[in-house]
């Protein structure tokens, strides 16, 4: 694998962004491929984490409206800087809740079953918890979740065809709920197409972007996406359990939040303690409690570095990344048994990649002892996500040499072939 060292280093010598892996904690000891799960800290999320403690221990209450971000418009402050990663407005976007909070605020805002048009479209392949939500606020409104969720099947059990997926906007359809990179195989779905077609047919339709936001530029005040919703832990780096986002075209700034809470008051209003509602104008309307500024804090240092560094940037050397990946699996381990389910062409492709084995438990054990980090998922599913502002093309080049040794000596023999309590 000489030859591909010398192209991993020669890669890394032209790389715009390698200065921003000195930003990171990134162990010298370790090969860490499972930022699409939880992405490294940063040096600047850390600072402005302590620089929020700060403010709570020298202001107190204070904090709400003193130092040097105050705590009643973090929200807006973070939205704000989170906009230009999805093509959004400022007004459009608020850092607040969680991937499946904000998905149950979007739905009670925006499905509104009536007459015919009384059903959900999603699809086979979403992460569960979009589906419980789905599910559940179908059963809040009287509707039986086995008539009126429908799921578009898969042809192959790790891809969506576009197609089917415009073949099941049928008239009935009040709502479509998507992906827009599948958690499992990376695969990368055409949202500005998907919404063209459910608004021909007067469909609205959201877009989870949990596996793609600070990884992949997105369009989505311009495709005319009706809504999104994200988590801040994966690609934007924010911490375990931080904070997620909303996304809410303008077009629909006038829509009565589904679940109202006093934090999605117009700020001018807040305080006047009224029982009649005030909801503010834009995005910052669907936030539901008060800001958990403690969760929120790392995004501040973290986004800055996003700024920076550039949405198309990073997306570019992802692509580099995972295709330097493919290449090197297929020349050093084509008898290992593994398959990619990963779309290989770059337009259809997310910023991690997707192997398949039988044994695939038992071999994420065998790289995690090497100190190479993966991620397993049930039942044989091996993810691996080099990330662009962090991880080299030699980090890529070390673990297929790993993983290429571990195969050989069939060292995955010595764990057993089954999950761990977390995958």
């Amino acid at each position: 694998m000489s030859t591909g060292r010398s192209v991993a280093k020669k890669l890394d010598s032209q790389d715009e962004l390698r200065h921003f892996r000195d930003e990171f904690y990134v162990s010298s000891e370790q090969i860490y491929l499972d930022g699409n799960s939880l992405g490294l800290l940063s040096k600047r999320a850390e600072k402005s984490l302590y620089t929020l403690l700060d403010s709570w221990k020298n202001y107190g209450i204070d904090g709400w409206t003193a130092g040097a971000y105050p705590w009643f418009y973090l929200s807006e402050q973070l939205g704000a800087l989170t906009a230009s990663l999805i093509g959004a407005k400022p007004e459009e976007v608020i850092t607040t809740g969680s991937t499946t909070t904000n998905l149950h605020q979007l739905l009670a805002t925006f499905f509104k079953p009536k007459d015919k048009r009384n059903k959900i479209l999603a699809d086979e392949l979403n992460f569960p918890s979009d589906i419980y939500a789905i599910k559940s606020q179908l059963s809040l409104k009287n509707l039986n979740p086995d008539e009126h969720l429908i799921q578009v099947k898969s042809r192959d059990g790790n891809l969506l065809q576009e197609e089917d997926i415009i073949a099941a906007m049928t008239e009935d359809i009040a709502v479509i709920i998507l992906p827009s990179v599948l958690y499992r195989s990376g695969q990368l779905l055409d949202m500005q197409y998907l919404t063209e077609e459910a608004h021909q047919r007067n469909i609205l339709i959201g877009f989870d972007l949990c596996h793609s936001i600070g990884a992949i530029p997105h369009h989505l005040s311009e495709a005319g996406v009706d809504f999104a919703f994200w988590c801040t832990y994966k690609h934007l780096n924010g911490g375990p359990g931080s904070v997620g986002g909303i996304y809410v075209n303008e077009r629909h700034s006038s829509a009565e939040p589904g679940l109202a809470g006093w934090f999605g008051s117009a700020k001018e209003k807040q305080f006047d303690m009224e029982h009649t509602f005030t909801p503010a104008a834009d995005a910052g309307a669907y936030q539901i409690g008060t800001p958990h500024v403690l969760s929120i804090a790392p995004l501040l240092g973290s986004l800055e570095i996003f700024q920076e560094a550039k949405i198309d940037k990073i997306r570019e050397k992802s692509l580099q990344l995972t295709a330097f990946f493919i290449e090197l699996l297929d020349s050093e381990l084509p008898d290992a048994t593994f398959t990619n389910r990963s779309p290989v062409s770059k337009e259809k492709r997310g910023p991690h990649i997707y192997l398949e084995h039988p044994e695939a438990a038992s071999i994420c054990k065998a790289l995690k002892a090497r100190n190479v980090i993966p991620d397993f998922r049930t039942p044989n599913g091996i993810r691996l996500a080099p990330v662009a502002l962090y991880n080299t093309f030699e980090d890529v080049y070390e673990a297929v040499r790993i993983l290429s040794e571990i195969m050989k000596s069939k060292e995955y023999k010595n764990f057993k072939n089954e999950r761990g309590v977390i995958a």
